[in-house]
């Protein structure tokens, strides 16, 4: 079947008046390239078949109209690839990763005078005696927030980015983490780039209580330090996060003047000024 065939059964099947297809010219454009993706498909008319015989058989096409309309090709603008139209139709959905939210935390810090007594009541809140995790924590320059790489000493670690004020007390904290598989050689490649602020090893007690993640620290160089994490939920305010904490620092026996501001790293580096 010809071209100039097809268009005249097209013509002859599609019912312009439809308000499937508007009277314009992109609409019927669609309509014209999805039919004849259909027409080319019959088979070719019988030699001598009359225009009549032509239009029965086009008509006899509508019967499939209703249960199969396959889809138009594209319409590219004019000098532009199919691979860059669907680069174009990509983006939108790689901004909304891009822009996602950053998940937050409730955070307390504060001095431990008796350790011992602290991981007892730990331990029966969270009815489990904790897990043991050494963590090497190194701090790398950076113009906003903080930027660490945490490494497990066992092949594994994570890069940490985090956004907090320096207050004592309950403290909101945005971060974002990277789990990392080589943690030695990516430190290399960022305190190359960065430079690096300092280092804070570190044995921690993790306890799970609730949606609270308990740590009791013993850090080189400073001694035995809490912290509480609540992972925020989404429907969560920061007044119901601040609730969790404060109910967590009584249940726990911290005291408020206890508390203490900034990370591990500023206080290392406070005492490193101080002396």
């Amino acid at each position: 079947m010809s071209f100039q065939e097809m268009t005249s059964q097209l013509l002859l099947v599609s019912d312009w008046r439809t308000p499937e297809v508007p009277l314009s010219l992109p609409g019927l454009m669609q309509l014209l390239c999805g039919q004849f993706a259909l027409l080319s498909r019959l088979p070719p008319p019988v030699s001598g078949c009359s225009a009549g015989a032509r239009r029965c058989s086009a008509v006899s096409l509508l019967s499939l109209r209703g249960s199969f309309r396959p889809l138009p090709p594209p319409l590219l603008r004019p000098g532009r690839s199919l691979s860059r139209e669907k680069s174009n139709i990509d983006a939108p959905s790689q901004q909304r990763k891009l822009c996602r939210v950053m998940p937050s935390n409730m955070e307390i810090k504060a001095k431990v005078s008796d350790p011992t007594q602290f991981a007892k009541k730990a331990a029966e809140l969270s009815q489990s005696e904790g897990t043991i995790i050494r963590q090497h924590d190194t701090f790398f320059n950076c113009s906003q927030g903080r930027l660490k790489l945490r490494d497990f000493m066992n092949g594994s670690g994570q890069l940490i980015f985090y956004e907090r004020p320096d207050t004592d007390g309950p403290k909101l904290s945005r971060y974002s983490i990277s789990p990392t598989s080589d943690p030695l050689n990516l430190q290399t490649v960022l305190s190359d780039a960065l430079g690096v602020r300092g280092e804070v090893v570190k044995e921690r007690r993790l306890f799970l209580i609730g949606q609270t993640r308990v740590h009791l620290d013993k850090v080189e160089g400073l001694g035995h330090y809490m912290e509480l994490e609540v992972v925020m939920k989404p429907e969560q305010t920061v007044e119901d996060g601040q609730q969790v904490a404060e109910g967590l620092m009584q249940q726990l026996g911290v005291s408020k003047e206890s508390l203490v501001t900034g990370a591990y790293m500023d206080l290392l580096l406070k005492g490193q000024k101080e002396a």
